[in-house]
Parts: structure tokens; sequence; C-alpha cells
């Protein structure tokens, strides 16, 4: 019985649902965690709230690292769970999800480097203050560029499963084309000014789509009965 219950199609896509919900939760944790800490073009305000809220900005560092791990089980999950669907579009899809994922922990050592500059290390002395503090805004700024980056890999990620949803029959085709919409949205990042020219509303598709699909999941999953004739429609093809 535990075993039905463990491979259960409803249950992984559940389970999805859960990680997908902790990678909003913890992500937005971690914006409210700097909210404010990081000020624009001012480098040394930047600085002095940096050191003076050391324990909030390490806070949304390690929320980041969380959004990476929650976000590599949401694409290891749904690799399985859209295989029946196109085992290759699955398999690609999983590969957008993974370089996104590796993307956004690689812009965590940018979010760590101010305190190597900042805490006053012997051999930085030969830096003037100010010097430190423009090194310091500079990788948060490499930061901001990584992080577009990594969004644009999420942007493909989503167009592909939303595809792979509207090919699917155990999921609804609403839900696919909401995350279309929401990749073609995250796309947008492939011009850092554009995507702030559009900023905040080009967030609405990506957490409408995104968001609409993690609500269906932890509250519906999927049509056990429909993915378990995708399932045995391709182990016949595959035959």
């Amino acid at each position: 019985m535990m075993e039905r219950i463990d491979t259960s199609p409803r249950f992984r896509a559940r389970l999805a649902g859960v990680f997908y919900l902790l990678t909003f939760v913890t992500g937005g944790l971690a914006i409210f965690a700097r909210h404010g800490l990081v000020v624009d073009e001012n480098a040394p305000a930047t600085a002095t709230n940096i050191l003076a809220h050391e324990f909030l900005f390490r806070l949304g560092t390690a929320g980041d690292i969380l959004v990476v791990a929650w976000y590599v089980a949401v694409t290891a999950l749904f690799y399985g769970l859209f295989k029946p669907v196109s085992k290759s579009g699955s398999l690609v899809a999983a590969c957008f999800g993974l370089m996104g994922c590796a993307v956004l922990g690689f812009t965590c050592l940018f979010q760590l480097a101010p305190f190597v500059v900042l805490q006053g290390a012997q051999y930085s002395s030969v830096f003037r203050v100010e010097q430190l503090q423009a090194l310091a805004y500079m990788s948060l700024e490499l930061y901001g560029q990584t992080y577009s980056i990594a969004v644009v890999f999420f942007g493909f990620y989503c167009l592909l499963i939303g595809g792979l949803i509207l090919k699917s029959t155990f999921l609804p085709r609403i839900l696919g084309a909401l995350m279309v919409l929401a990749g073609l949205g995250w796309l947008t990042f492939l011009s850092t000014p554009l995507a702030k020219s559009l900023s905040p509303y080009i967030l609405a598709p990506g957490i409408v789509g995104e968001g609409s699909l993690t609500v269906w999941l932890l509250i519906k999953g999927v049509d056990d009965s429909k993915w378990k004739e995708e399932a045995k429609s391709c182990e016949v093809v595959g035959g």
C-alpha cells in the first residue's frame, strides 16, 4: 500500500507542488530580508547597510541557496511527471531548469563578496575605503546581471513545461497556456533595460502562471488514470 502511495503520479505531482510553493515562499522571504539594504547608485550607503545588517543580508543569501535546492527538486519531479508526454521534451526542459539553478547558485558568490571586501582584512588596507565600497557595490551589480541570466533559463523552462502541459491529457490546458505566458515574461530578461522598464508589471505573468500551476498541483495533483494511459502509450511507442 505504501509503495502504491509513494509511486502515485498524483502524490509526486503534489510533492512537486510543495517544493514549488517552498520556492515562492523562500524566495519572497529572501527578497524581504534584503529589502532596502542595497541603495541604487550609492555604494557608501549600500556598504553601510550591509555591514549594519549583516545577518539579514546573509539570511537573504541563504534563502537564495534554498530556492536553488527546492527548484532542483521541482525539476527532477517534473522530468518524471512529463516524461510520458515527451521524453526528449522533458529532458530538454530539465536541462534548462538545472542550468537556471546552477547559474542562480553561482550568483550567491557575488552576494558574499561584499563581506570579503568590506570587513577589513589586512590585505585590503592597500585600497581606500571608497574603492572597497565601490568593489562591494560592483559585486552586487554582477549579482543582478547573473541573476537575469538565471531568469532567462527559467523562462525557457516555463515555456517548455507549458508546451508539455498543453500536449498532455492529465493537466488542464489553461495551465499550459499560463506557463507559456510566464516563460515569455521571464524571457524579457534577455534585455535587462527592457525588463527594468516593464517592472514590476512583467512579474504578473510569472506569478499567475507558476502560481496557478503550484496551487493546482497542491490541490488536485494530476489525473492518475490519464497519466498512466500516456505512460503506457509511451512504452508501446518506445517498444
